[in-house]
């Protein structure tokens, strides 16, 4: 399984408004060219966090772990259109309440997104793609904590666990 490098996805000018497209072939050549992907951070009722581990195909941080739920937005989509996809494509889950958290804009040598962070708490089944996920499973905040930095994870989920979703938790 490999992502389609000719998927359209859309072309974002700095403030998020859709300007064109561009292949995800485009987006991720080093051009660095704006483009939007939706996160879901899932939470249990216990307060542990369900983390994907990124399958060995990937073209980008193949085998980490990542984020609950990420994935690009397609040209023609919404924001929430978008992360019901991803999230159902991923995990199965279809019955939650998505919480927006903030949107930031993530930047590396290799692509630039506009990503849409949301939260959610779900104690349902979970039912992880094999053609989208190797895995996943839930960590507790502090299982997290002590493998930041160890090269386990992915930087964009580590960057943005740091600096949104832990200074978040701590505020409750």
């Amino acid at each position: 399984m490999i992502d389609s490098p000719e998927t359209l996805l859309p072309l974002l000018d700095e403030e998020g408004h859709v300007v064109g497209t561009l292949s995800r072939k485009e987006a991720h050549s080093g051009s660095r060219l704006l483009h939007p992907a939706v996160y879901l951070h899932v939470f249990n009722s216990d307060g542990q966090l369900y983390l994907q581990q990124r399958p060995s195909w990937k073209d980008i941080q193949p085998g980490k772990w990542d984020t609950s739920v990420g994935g690009h937005m397609d040209a023609g989509e919404s924001i929430e259109e978008a992360l019901r996809r991803e999230v159902k494509e991923e995990l199965g889950i279809t019955d939650y309440k998505p919480h927006p958290l903030t949107h930031y804009i993530f930047d590396s040598q290799r692509e630039r997104e506009m990503v849409y962070v949301f939260t959610t708490i779900y104690n349902g089944p979970i039912t992880p793609d094999p053609t989208e996920l190797a895995g996943g499973r839930f960590w507790s905040i502090q299982e997290i904590n002590k493998h930041i930095g160890k090269g386990i994870f992915t930087p964009n989920f580590e960057q943005e666990f740091q600096q949104i979703v832990f200074p978040t938790l701590s505020k409750k």
